[in-house]
């Protein structure tokens, strides 16, 4: 019986320790505590924030799931949660903005610090420690920050996964080759059969010669 060959499916799933959904996963949780301690109750802006930050989380994971059977659709979820992310970095800025409070400039000391912890900080525990301690524009300046980090790190992403899909194809492509090259095997293998039934039908044949020359 033939063996099927190996499977097109690549391996989805497993975002859980994508860097990148970790780092949303801080920005959701820090967006969550700052949106409902310092926006008043009733503020549309408040959903706004955490559904823009829950879209960018929820995307990764979705896209990542949906890697083994669309990687068409894994890219289009992995764009949507990139520009979720660049929706809610212009809802921080327009906070700090119209409250005239400061967006850290990149030489500023307090920038640099953030930079470098989030950078080498990816749990959320590593954040909330004294988060209740904290000012509106300090939180806001990290988070920002994160989404930052978050940006260059997802366009990496995309930009690999548009190479792995250019050079590779996506699941119909990939189908389809499998598909030929199981058809290839088939006939391979048909051909292998075919020959040994030939040689098997001429030694029949000797071996009934030999046994009509004996009687």
């Amino acid at each position: 019986m033939l063996e099927p060959p190996n499977t097109f499916l690549p391996k989805g799933g497993g975002y859980e320790k994508l860097s990148v959904y970790k780092k949303a996963t801080v920005i959701y949780d820090l967006t969550f505590h700052f949106a409902n301690r310092f926006l008043a109750k009733g503020d549309r802006t408040i959903d706004q924030m955490v559904q823009a930050a829950r879209s960018g989380k929820q995307n990764i994971a979705e896209g990542s799931a949906a890697s083994s059977t669309s990687s068409e659709t894994e890219l289009k979820l992995m764009n949507v949660a990139r520009a979720s992310m660049k929706e809610l970095l212009v809802d921080y800025e327009d906070y700090l903005r119209v409250r005239r409070l400061t967006l850290w400039d990149v030489h500023d000391e307090r920038a640099a610090k953030t930079r470098s912890f989030c950078t080498k900080h990816d749990e959320v525990a590593d954040y909330t420690a004294d988060l209740d301690r904290r000012s509106d524009e300090a939180i806001a300046n990290i988070v920002i920050t994160l989404l930052h980090q978050f940006d260059s790190m997802m366009g990496k992403l995309i930009d690999r996964l548009q190479k792995d899909f250019t050079e590779q194809g996506g699941i119909r492509e990939r189908m389809t080759a499998v598909r030929l090259g199981y058809r290839g095997g088939q006939k391979e293998e048909i051909a292998r059969l075919a020959h040994e039934n030939e040689a098997l039908r001429a030694r029949i044949a000797e071996l009934e010669r030999q046994l009509r020359e004996k009687g």
